[in-house]
């Protein structure tokens, strides 16, 4: 060991005994610098780790220290995920902030419980307690003990083929265990991330059990496991890919949410992670990476047991899963309200906080920060919250204690500031009738005896205008009411006179016509989705407007149904119909399947009708609600429009228990 030889996991007992005594050693050297508040450099701390390997930790764990925690990013905004190191590291750039951190307490004293544990002398005084460190760390020696120095992340180049239908595209990121891809699913032509690893890797199982699970989860608030294959070599997990998203760490960047953001934040990762826990699955990674904010200002949660699985992070009881997640909701609250990563270690383009401000509350690290949610922060976060307050320490305590707040309401929008009008003279051109003079009280006003002559035929002037504007006024309303009482009477005595028989002629005259409804052509059928991440069920689409009543349109399916609060995912989604041209349309007929269903029809307003597929909801009329499998909208008068819009906000549960819309048929009549 002193000549820089890594151990290696089968040694002797005596070597054994020695790697032992050395490791204790360092345990305590590490554990006395921290308690005295100096901060052992990185190389000092890399030197203790590696002179001081326990048995069972190989070569290639040293190396996955370096690289075991690359980032992935996606498209516009999609994070990838961080894994926290447990120790304190050197502040770095947000790709090498955790590749660098060393080895903590935590993590020294996790290698010599894997090996054979040091039986503590009855006579041993106790530690001081340690300062609080991220608990969540890059590596688990217990996991990489035997890990295979000849397999290290599968090689691949943008073009190459997984699975005979991933074409991979970018690298988001490659660590010595696995890499992450952005790709395209040739068959289905969407964007997907993949995970690649060797199969034959000690965690490949693993990944692949835990991705598996994950996607047999279904709730769509979390980032959706498409596949997981052990195929030859390789093993890979496909997921969605979310284009337009942000993750927590980059909303973060500019500085802290505003109360209300930070408290639809927190209320509904909690509730997914709530939902996660009673179906039995546990995140155990949940950083500002995972924590996705959608276009439509959704929250989905990335990599839930896949991200621990890959970095090797160990199954933890259901108890102590619950609290990890609990405190790493915490945490993520407490980044959002104060700018900091409540740990000493900066992670996320987040300062740490410093030696004297461990177990602050958030109100006490920055000011103006809102009360209530400071104190579910650190009741969540810690321990031993501030001010003897009752810990929360899993994710249903959680979302029961956000229900008991006050609901955080949306800020106003500010108003623009208009600039004051300009003083106009009031004996100039009228600009109403009888116009009411306000006395200016800065100009004291001039005695009648000096004021001029001209004023006075000014006013005089001014009450003609006024006077003959008002007769003109009232000449023309009179004219238009005449016009049209005339031409009221006219419409009405010719369908007297068509209903009335003619008196001279025997034969009566024919009825007026009435309007005979006429369908109309539809074009195209489309699905309008601004709600959600694309369109939904493209390949069914077409049979909306077939004219077969035993084919439908099924939208994506949902947990909840919709709505306007929480916990339904959101308000509504639609079928775009195109009828080519702008036609004049007297009715629409809608049959649902599957059960009743509730519907709008909108009509597009003309700054919609360029473009309605990017206009949002409420760009649109509606001019008709109805509820039932057989809906018919009829107008009051015919409306010329290309485009109509069945915007649906009442699914049907199917038999799987899932909320899905099903359109049989659309027609239009004009």
């Amino acid at each position: 060991m002193a000549d820089g030889t890594k151990a290696v996991v089968d040694t002797s007992a005596a070597d054994a005994a020695t790697d032992e005594a050395a490791l204790a050693a360092a345990i305590d050297e590490l554990t006395g610098s921290q308690d005295a508040g100096g901060s052992t450099s990185a190389d000092a701390r890399g030197g203790a780790t590696t002179a001081a390997a326990a048995p069972g930790r190989t070569d290639a764990d040293e190396d996955e220290d370096k690289d075991e925690d690359g980032d992935e990013g996606e498209g516009e905004g999609e994070g990838g995920h961080d894994a926290p190191a447990a120790g304190p590291g050197t502040p770095a750039g947000e790709e090498t902030s955790e590749i660098t951190a060393p080895l903590s307490v935590q993590e020294l004293r996790a290698e010599l419980a894997a090996g054979s544990p040091r039986k503590k002398p009855a006579d041993e005084p106790a530690r001081p307690a340690r300062r609080p460190t991220d608990p969540q760390p890059t590596v688990d020696p217990r996991d990489t003990a035997t890990l295979p120095r000849t397999l290290p992340a599968p090689q691949r180049r943008s073009g190459d083929m997984i699975g005979h239908r991933y074409r991979l595209e970018e690298c988001i990121s490659q660590t010595e265990t696995f890499s992450s891809w952005r790709a395209v699913d040739e068959k289905l032509r969407r964007a997907v991330g993949v995970h690649l690893m060797a199969s034959g890797h000690q965690r490949a199982r693993k990944v692949v059990a835990a991705a598996k699970s994950a996607a047999l989860l279904g709730d769509p608030r979390f980032v959706q496991v498409l596949d997981a294959v052990h195929e030859g070599e390789l093993v890979y997990v496909v997921r969605e890919w979310l284009p337009h998203s942000s993750d927590l760490a980059r909303l973060l960047a500019n500085g802290p949410m505003e109360p209300h953001e930070a408290y639809q934040m927190v209320r509904q990762v909690a509730d997914a992670v709530a939902a996660a826990h009673r179906r039995g699955q546990a995140h155990l990674r949940l950083t500002p990476r995972c924590v996705l904010r959608t276009d439509s200002g959704q929250y989905r949660i990335n990599g839930i047991a896949v991200d621990a699985a890959l970095r090797g992070l160990p199954a933890e009881d259901a108890e102590d899963a619950q609290r990890a997640d609990t405190r790493a909701i915490g945490a993520l609250l407490f980044a959002a309200l104060t700018h900091r990563w409540p740990y000493p270690e900066d992670r996320y383009d987040l300062q740490g906080l410093p030696k004297g401000l461990q177990n602050a509350a958030p109100d006490q690290v920055r000011a103006g920060v809102h009360k209530g949610l400071s104190e579910l922060a650190a009741r969540a976060l810690f321990d031993q919250p501030p001010h003897h307050a009752r810990p929360i320490t899993t994710p249903e305590e959680l979302v029961r204690a956000i229900a008991q707040m006050p609901r955080i309401r949306q800020p106003e929008p500010e108003l623009p500031a208009f600039p004051a009008p300009p003083r106009h003279n009031t004996h100039a051109l009228p600009t109403a009738p009888n116009p009411t003079r306000v006395a200016d009280t800065t100009v004291a006003p001039l005695p009648a005896s000096s004021r001029p002559a001209s004023s006075r035929r000014a006013r005089r002037r001014l009450r003609r205008v006024v006077k003959a504007t008002a007769w003109t006024v009232a000449l023309g309303a009179i004219g238009v009411a005449s016009w049209q009482f005339v031409d009221s009477l006219r419409h009405t005595g010719s369908a007297t006179a068509s209903t009335t028989p003619s008196t001279s002629s025997t034969a009566p005259s024919p009825q007026a016509s009435t309007h005979n409804p006429v369908t109309l052509a539809i074009k195209d059928a489309q699905s309008y989705n601004p709600l959600g991440d694309g369109p939904e069920g493209t390949e069914s689409i077409g049979k909306a407007i077939d004219g077969d009543l035993s084919t439908s349109w099924t939208t994506g399916w949902y947990v909840d149904q919709f709505g306007a609060k929480p916990p339904a995912l959101k308000s509504g989604t639609g079928l775009l119909i195109d009828l080519g041209s702008p036609q004049p349309v007297s009715s629409v007929n809608v049959q649902f399947s599957g059960g009743e269903q509730s519907a709008e029809l909108r009509l597009p307003t003309p700054a919609a009708g360029a473009n309605p597929l990017q206009a949002k909801p409420d760009a649109f009329t509606v001019v008709g609600k109805k509820t039932g499998s057989n809906v018919e909208y009829t107008l009051d008068s015919p409306v010329t429009t290309r485009y109509l819009l069945i915007w649906l906000t009442g699914l049907t549960k199917d038999t799987d228990g899932r909320f899905r819309g099903h359109v049989a048929e659309v027609k239009v009549s004009g």
